[in-house]
């Protein structure tokens, strides 16, 4: 028998999430139509609400419900450091660390020659605008360390370098309480290579 064509759609609609396949989706609708219908209307209100509301910052390109997002407004921030991300999921991640307290500029994504991806399409000319506005002093590099992130990193060095900006880049290397005999080689390389004195 096949199904509703809404709960086809719902299906669908849910398939969009990263890592979501025909399965997962068909299990996830199937649960909130059968189990959790009050959590099925909170989840349509707040997607719909969210979508919206919800729009980029002017500055940073984070996602607000005002012209400047919470960060970039805020007087306590240190407006001299500005720190590179590819998502605004990546910045949440940085926050939560409590280690910053600078600004940020979120891309939006990351240069993919092979998916016709370029500085244009991520904002890279926005970033560069900001980064050369007479108020920042250094820009830090916290894109992903995949080749599509270590591209991007390498493009925005070289183009704010020739800006008379200083730039630098997160450092890799073992995770804090990882054991050396768990970590990845290519990590465990770069960490030898990173090393700084104690």
């Amino acid at each position: 028998m096949k199904a509703p064509v809404v709960l086809q759609e719902l299906i669908e609609s849910l398939r969009a999430l990263p890592g979501v396949g025909p399965k997962s989706a068909q299990r996830m609708a199937y649960h909130l139509l059968q189990h959790d219908r009050p959590g099925a209307q909170r989840l349509a209100k707040s997607l719909s609400e969210a979508a919206e509301r919800v729009r980029r910052c002017v500055m940073c390109n984070s996602f607000t419900e005002t012209d400047l997002c919470a960060i970039c407004s805020s007087p306590r921030r240190e407006s001299n450091q500005l720190c590179v991300v590819e998502t605004a999921a990546d910045l949440a991640m940085m926050e939560q660390a409590h280690a910053y307290q600078g600004l940020y500029f979120v891309l939006m994504g990351r240069i993919s020659p092979l998916d016709n991806i370029g500085p244009r399409e991520v904002g890279i000319d926005k970033l560069i605008k900001r980064a050369t506005d007479g108020t920042v002093a250094e820009v830090i590099l916290a894109t992903n360390f995949t080749h599509e992130g270590e591209a991007t990193a390498h493009y925005i060095a070289e183009s704010l370098k020739a800006r008379g900006i200083k730039v630098t880049r997160l450092a890799r290397g073992v995770p804090v309480g990882g054991e050396l005999e768990y970590v990845d080689p290519g990590t465990l390389a770069q960490a030898l290579q990173d090393r700084r004195d104690t």
